[in-house]
């Protein structure tokens, strides 16, 4: 995702909880940790695309000349630290309806059956037979 291109608010916004716990059926210990995974996930792309990046200027030895000559690493730098922070971003995709949580099929417990040999089989037949 482009997160150059999110309305997300540049600044901290005070929002109301339970509203936006209501986007996830109200439960606000399950929106926080929607909120907190799916932030993760956006620093650790940000984190990545800025690293590679920054690995375009790395050289071997810095001398004092080229510390002076990258302008363009700095402006990229400063250009990262003006994007929203990640949890702003998170908290807008949520308010817009990006986010979406798989729930995971709960294991039923397995029925355990006894041991065939501890069951009597007969029916009534086969006792009125044997008489």
């Amino acid at each position: 995702m482009d997160y150059k291109k999110t309305n997300a608010a540049r600044t901290t916004i005070s929002r109301d909880v339970q509203d936006l716990a209501n986007h996830v059926d109200g439960n606000i210990y399950e929106m926080i940790n929607i909120l907190e995974k799916r932030s993760n996930q956006i620093g650790v792309d940000i984190k990545e695309e800025l690293i590679a990046k920054l690995e375009e200027f790395a050289t071997p030895s810095d001398t004092l000349e080229e510390v002076f000559e990258n302008q363009e690493q700095t402006e990229i730098s400063r250009f990262y630290e003006r994007l929203p922070k990640s949890t702003l971003i998170a908290i807008e995709e949520l308010i817009e309806g990006k986010i979406y949580m798989k729930e995971k099929v709960k294991d039923e417990p397995a029925i355990e059956l006894e041991d065939s040999s501890d069951i009597d089989l007969t029916t009534d037949e086969s006792e009125e037979e044997s008489k």
